[in-house]
């Protein structure tokens, strides 16, 4: 079974500045994070605060989850922390 994220749902961690959303493969839940400096890099340009972390997770949501994808079809994992060396 290949990883799928049915769930939209993401939350802020303010103390580890991290975005965190969980994948699914097959009945397993898998745990994933981005720091907010990945989504920075990924957003070209600075955040500040939470609602423009979440914006830009949302905005780039898709080539977040494709890098979860391939990390997760590499080692299979119950969860991953991305950061902005794995952008």
């Amino acid at each position: 079974m290949s990883l799928s994220f049915p769930n939209p749902s993401r939350s802020y961690d303010s103390q580890s500045g991290r975005i965190r959303f969980v994948g699914h493969d097959g009945m397993f839940q898998i745990s994933f994070s981005i720091t907010v400096d990945a989504l920075s890099v990924k957003n070209s340009g600075p955040l500040d605060g939470e609602a423009d972390f979440l914006r830009a997770f949302d905005a780039g949501h898709e080539f977040i989850h494709e890098i979860a994808r391939k990390a997760y079809a590499k080692t299979r994992k119950s969860s991953y922390a991305f950061t902005a060396a794995d952008i």
